[in-house]
């Protein structure tokens, strides 16, 4: 609000300077009061009538539950056989056995007219070496068929919770969720890491006990954002409905610092985990002291409030016991490129399709190597022109030289 509403006399003052190339008039008191009036009492009118409305509304919902509830299912059905299937990926192609048949293929779409695709009115025939126009693309994702067998797995249990909405097959898209999150979402040092888990400390603790908002939220939406597991489970089995519930935020959240703090692990090059055990622990008893306070005083506990000041207090006193906190907060992790993370670095411009590559390199490397036969006379007639004297010399000495050798021949 400061940005918006200036000093009008310094705007009118800076208004007679050159700004961008352009010149403004200086603004007059009546124009000034007149724009100020008017953002004054276009504050005013949704405040007043909103006000009177909220003591009339009937709070009516344009959606109800039921179709809110849909929507996420519809959403995180997709989103969810998506990660369940990258976290299996792995895990499957261990069990597959080496005689499975593996068949790659290609996802690709660009963008352009049929014209510009390869196949497509004004292509270069394959073989030729001719390069086509570059297509921006779009989707480019490659996969085989132990992708597909997962993908189909995943979608299996993406039905299951669609119909059923289990715990189970919520806890399977909760922990597919959790996992791909603190692989991908990476922190650049310990101090943004601790910027943000003190922010969002600030937030959780506001929202859980300063408001109802957070638990209704937790209770009311059927998506799978939290881990649930039921407390009646010895009693009535798989049907239980009496559910503890953890949020994905207080998994991922900590998650990505202590994987920051492996990493910064690895970079140290001393062959121990030590800062990725401490806070691995520390997140053990964190989340230990979470449940234990939530059992004592019978209401929802924020888990960023115990799980905060452990993952960040216990590996900054064992970096001030080892001598090693300069180290630690002068981190960078982008610096770094870990052995088990392949990168793309290069991005290589090349056009034309893969086989009208690799048939004009065979056809390159095939063909036999010819040197053009060097005259020396048209060389050094190249390289000067514009001498007709030196060309006629040239031409003379040649002349001559072939006439001796028809001499010799004959003789």
């Amino acid at each position: 609000m400061d940005s918006a509403l200036k000093d009008p006399h310094n705007g009118s003052a800076e208004a007679g300077s050159p700004a961008n190339g352009t010149t403004r008039p200086p603004s007059t008191p009546e124009g000034i009061a007149l724009a100020y009036g008017s953002l004054l009492l276009m504050a005013l009118l949704p405040i007043f009538f909103g006000a009177l409305r909220s003591v009339r509304c009937t709070r009516g919902k344009i959606f109800s539950q039921e179709y809110i509830n849909l929507l996420l299912s519809m959403y995180f059905f997709v989103l969810g056989i998506l990660a369940l299937s990258h976290t299996i990926s792995p895990f499957m192609n261990k069990v597959f056995p080496a005689s499975f048949p593996s068949r790659q293929y290609q996802l690709l779409f660009t963008q352009g007219s049929g014209e510009n695709k390869e196949g497509g009115r004004g292509s270069p025939a394959p073989g030729s070496g001719l390069t086509r126009p570059l297509c921006p693309e779009i989707i480019n994702y490659e996969f085989d068929t132990k992708d597909l067998v997962c993908l189909g797995l995943s979608s299996i249990v993406g039905v299951w919770y669609l119909l059923r909405k289990h715990w189970i097959a919520n806890n399977l898209f909760g922990l597919a969720f959790s996992l791909n999150g603190v692989e991908l979402l990476h922190l650049n040092n310990v101090s943004t890491g601790c910027i943000l888990l003190g922010g969002l400390f600030i937030y959780d603790v506001f929202w859980v006990f300063g408001t109802n908002v957070m638990v209704t939220v937790a209770r009311s939406f059927e998506a799978p954002i939290k881990l649930v597991f039921p407390q009646d489970l010895l009693e009535k089995g798989l049907e239980a409905d009496n559910f503890a519930m953890l949020g994905l935020g207080d998994i991922v959240i900590p998650g990505i610092f202590i994987a920051l703090l492996l990493r910064f692990d690895i970079s140290l090059k001393k062959n121990t985990h030590t800062y990725f055990y401490t806070s691995f622990a520390a997140y053990i008893f964190g989340l230990g002291l979470t449940i234990f306070i939530m059992h004592i005083f019978k209401h929802a506990q924020p888990a960023l409030l115990y799980l905060v000041p452990a993952c960040i207090g216990f590996p900054v006193l064992v970096a001030l016991a080892k001598g090693e906190v300069t180290e630690m907060f002068s981190y960078e992790s982008s610096a770094e490129i870990l052995p088990h993370t392949p990168r793309l670095t290069h991005f290589p411009t090349v056009s034309g399709s893969p086989a009208s590559l690799a048939a004009s390199m065979q056809q390159k490397l095939a063909g036999p190597r010819r040197r053009r036969p060097q005259n020396p006379s048209a060389i050094y007639e190249e390289s000067n022109p514009k001498d007709p004297a030196v060309v006629t010399e040239s031409k003379e000495g040649t002349e001559a030289s072939a006439s001796k050798g028809l001499e010799k021949k004959e003789k």
